[in-house]
């Protein structure tokens, strides 16, 4: 079955209007997919208990999302390395969440990011989409 797998590309996508190459032109970045183990993981990581209320002692996990998001466009930049400590000072982060809220600083554009790294890592149905389909 190995063989008949089909190997992802990366692929390219210009977040911010507010980085330029030489010509002016907004300055794609390197994407990869994340793997579905490095996923859950990342979620477990984003996943806290939350006291359900009026019931003492009954938690519910409940997700960090913006966390999440963050992480999971984190983990699939190649390019640039958030991960370089130059990079980072350079902007006076220390961290490489810090660093891609100091590349994209727009909120839109941010919002358009996570939206993007989304749909490229295969989370193409909301759940709305998902209900929908149950019902029929």
């Amino acid at each position: 079955m190995k063989p008949n797998k089909v190997v992802k590309t990366n692929e390219f996508y210009a977040p911010t209007a507010s980085l330029l190459d030489e010509k002016g032109s907004p300055i794609p970045w390197e994407f990869k997919h994340i793997t579905s183990k490095q996923n859950e993981q990342m979620r477990e990581g984003c996943t806290v208990d939350v006291q359900i209320t009026g019931k003492p002692n009954m938690y519910r996990p409940k997700l960090n999302t913006s966390k999440y998001l963050t992480q999971m466009i984190v983990a699939s930049t190649v390019c640039p390395d958030l991960y370089d400590a130059d990079l980072q000072d350079s902007y006076g982060v220390k961290t490489t969440e810090d660093l891609l809220f100091a590349l994209v600083d727009d909120a839109g554009e941010y919002q358009d990011l996570c939206v993007w790294v989304q749909k490229f890592q295969g989370f193409t149905k909301t759940l709305e989409d998902k209900v929908g389909e149950a019902k029929n």
